[in-house]
């Protein structure tokens, strides 16, 4: 087997986080008094960390002097309310848990925040994640590469027996910068034609086709 480690991505590729996000923005958004964004927009925005879903999310000429306290109307908001409308995809689940028996080490890096990353982990995957990684001070946001070479550390693992998995542009990203493969998956926040566009080699349509490619059974 090629592969002995998997680290993935979060908000896309493993739970469908969207809805919660956009009603943390839009609260935010709300308390200083700019107009609110659609779910459309916003799966447009993220990607890049918190501090650029807010920044990408007011108008264009809105006065950037208050990102920081909108931030904290965000975290705050999103701190108690992360978990209302998300949801695992579909085989998710099935895919971490086929994974974790056939002998995977597993982990999630996220741009969301660290408090958050761990607090969704542990709602969902801690029994098969080994090691969940959000953004927090020190270290660099992906697509640095600095997330992944933390978890592969945490797992014990090398760059050389590792591949990581997302559904965005900024993950493939990520991995190049990292040195791994990537997997694309198609059920996120961006489609197909979009992954193609920005380089993707691999597209995996299911979770059930990623378990195919990883282990190469029919």
């Amino acid at each position: 087997m090629k592969y002995t480690t998997v680290v993935f991505d979060l908000d896309g590729t493993l739970l469908n986080t969207l809805e919660d996000l956009m009603d943390a923005v839009n609260y935010a958004l709300r308390q200083y008094g700019y107009p609110e964004r659609s779910l459309d927009e916003i799966r447009n925005f993220v990607g890049n960390g918190v501090q650029k879903l807010i920044e990408r999310s007011l108008p264009a000429d809105a006065d950037k002097t208050n990102i920081t306290d909108l931030l904290s109307a965000f975290r705050g908001y999103y701190a108690i309310h992360c978990e209302d409308k998300t949801r695992a995809y579909d085989g998710v689940l099935k895919l971490l848990q086929q994974l974790n028996e056939a002998g995977f080490k597993l982990a999630i890096v996220s741009n969301k925040l660290d408090s958050a990353v761990k607090t969704l982990n542990q709602s969902y995957f801690s029994a098969y994640v080994q090691a969940a990684i959000g953004e927090k001070e020190g270290v660099r946001r992906k697509p640095a590469p600095d997330m992944v070479e933390n978890a592969l550390k945490e797992l014990g693992s090398s760059k050389e027996t590792a591949i990581y998995i997302g559904d965005s542009e900024v993950d493939i990203q990520t991995a190049a910068n990292a040195g791994l493969d990537c997997i694309s998956v198609a059920w996120g926040f961006r489609d197909t034609s979009f992954l193609l566009e920005q380089g993707a080699r691999i597209i995996a349509e299911t979770p059930q086709q990623v378990y195919t490619i990883l282990t190469n059974t029919p």
